[in-house]
Order: C-alpha cells, then structure tokens, then sequence
C-alpha cells in the first residue's frame, strides 16, 4: 500500500493549485495541508471537492510564521520558532506542553471549520509532531478528540536497513529516523495508526530528475508506505518563504506528464462529503486493529 501524500498545501495559492490539479488527475493519494497561513479559508472549500480522490489531512505547523492563538513561552512575539530552536527545547525537556497542546486544538479546529470534517491524517510541518514531548501532546489531543475512528499520524521514520538502500538524503532521512524513535510504539500503546514505512526525503537537487528521486523512495516499502512530495507552481509568494520553488515545479511536471510515476497508488474511495478514512478499513497500519 504505497501513498503518495503531496505536503504544505495551502502554503500558497500556487501550492494548492498544483496539488488541486494532481488530485484532479488521480496523481496523488493524500495532501496535508497548513492551516495558518492566510491562504487555508479560501483554499479549504476547494480541496472539499477533492476528498473523493485524495485523503486530506492536517500538516500540524510549529515553525512557519505565527501560530493561531497566544502562546507567550514557545512564540512570545508571535512567531514560532525556527526548526532548530525546536528541536532544543524538545530535547531538553523545556516546551511549554500546555501551550503547544491548545495550538494543536486551534489548528484541529481551523481545519474542521474550514473543510466541514475531521481530517483522515496529521503530519507535521519539519516532522516536529514526531518529536520527543511534542509527540505525546499529540497522541494525548488525539485521544480525547477522536474517541471512535481516529485519524492516522505520520510516523516519519523507517528501518535503518530501508533507508541506507535508498540512499536518499541520506543524512535528513537518518536524523529524522533517530528524533523519531519511538513514536510508532508509542502511538500504537494508545491505538493510534501510523503508517508502517516512510520516505521521500530529498535534497531538492535539480540535477536529479523527480523520476529517479521517487523510484529511489520506493526501494523496499513498508505495508503501509507514506511517499511524502513537494509540489507546486511558482509564485512570487513561494519565492519570498521558499527555497526550494524550481523544485517544487519539477515534482509537478513530473507527476503530471508521466502516469506510471503513479500506478498502483492507494486512493480513497468516498464521495467529497464521505466519512473519514478509517484506516482499519483500508489496510492494517501500526496501531490499527484489523477488521473483523
């Protein structure tokens, strides 16, 4: 089971009409989008139309512009921390937990009001979900949030062995492996699915065609195998927060024009006012009890 989750939609107009259009043509099988960007309520109705084709999550965002509510220890001036400053706080056991858990139910709230559901997935934005303190605020939002079919949560690691045969970015792929450990035991104890199988880790090399980057990300797959993708067209506004624009183009391009980049993908099957993915349902992720 190989889904093909295209991130950030919503960053921009550009980005989301990328990903509209990728969905429209069946090239993709998931989006997670960022819902504190100016762009998510005009851009939320149009991604409604697409739930029949994709599963559409929440890109849980900690380190990109403000967050949608007051948090006066993690963002004292309004503005979330970069990436890094994250990743200390995480491993010196000094988030605001309390702070970050209401933004999570700010975020959650944004996305429900917006598009009219609960999302099939949550991911996070530089994978800061995945880390050490906020991870379990998560699980704990979760939890009590979604009491019946719960929504299933990226798990942004993979096997050592899985990830040196791919050689993909080969360091982001281990030092996310390694801030994520445990986070697949850890949702499971809750029952919480989570993929089992990640990848999709680039270095955004235009010398490397989009083609050969997601054939190296489907070397040995996991049974429920999330491939995580960047496109989008580019706009002066992408420009301006994105280092990455060409790239972004390229991936594009390259699902677009070429169909066999995308055979076989996992899709949902609903109507665009269908329930939830449950995932028990569709495939038997980490942390998922199998049907009956």
């Amino acid at each position: 089971m190989i889904i093909l989750c295209a991130d950030d939609y919503a960053l921009t107009e550009g980005v989301a009409r990328a990903v509209g259009e990728l969905a429209a043509a069946r090239r993709i099988s998931a989006t997670s989008a960022l819902v504190t960007t100016p762009h998510w309520p005009a851009m939320a109705p149009r991604l409604v139309v697409h739930r029949g084709r994709v599963a559409a999550g929440l890109h849980l965002n900690l380190t990109l512009g403000g967050p949608l509510g007051a948090m006066p220890r993690f963002a004292p001036q309004g503005v979330l921390p970069k990436r890094h400053a994250v990743v200390a706080q995480a491993l010196s056991g000094l988030l605001p937990r309390r702070e970050i858990m209401a933004e999570m139910e700010r975020q959650l709230d944004a996305f429900e009001r917006h598009l009219g559901f609960a999302p099939d997935h949550i991911d996070g934005h530089e994978h800061m979900h995945a880390l050490p303190g906020i991870r379990g605020c998560l699980f704990a939002v979760v939890a009590r949030r979604y009491p019946g079919v719960k929504p299933l949560i990226r798990d942004p690691s993979d096997s050592w062995n899985a990830i040196l045969a791919r050689r993909a970015a080969l360091g982001k792929a281990m030092a996310v492996a390694t801030l994520a450990s445990g986070f697949g035991a850890g949702a499971q104890r809750r029952g919480i699915p989570t993929n089992t199988g990640f990848s999709g880790f680039s270095r955004f090399d235009m010398s490397e065609p989009y083609a050969q980057e997601l054939a190296r990300a489907l070397i040995e797959p996991g049974p429920c195998h999330i491939v995580m993708c960047h496109p989008g067209h580019a706009d002066a506004k992408l420009a301006a927060i994105d280092p990455v624009v060409e790239r972004r183009r390229m991936e594009y391009e390259a699902l677009m024009r070429d169909l066999s980049l995308v055979e076989g993908l996992w899709r949902p099957t609903r109507g665009p006012d269908g329930p939830p993915v449950d995932w028990t349902q569709v495939a038997a992720p980490a942390g998922a009890a199998n049907p009956a």
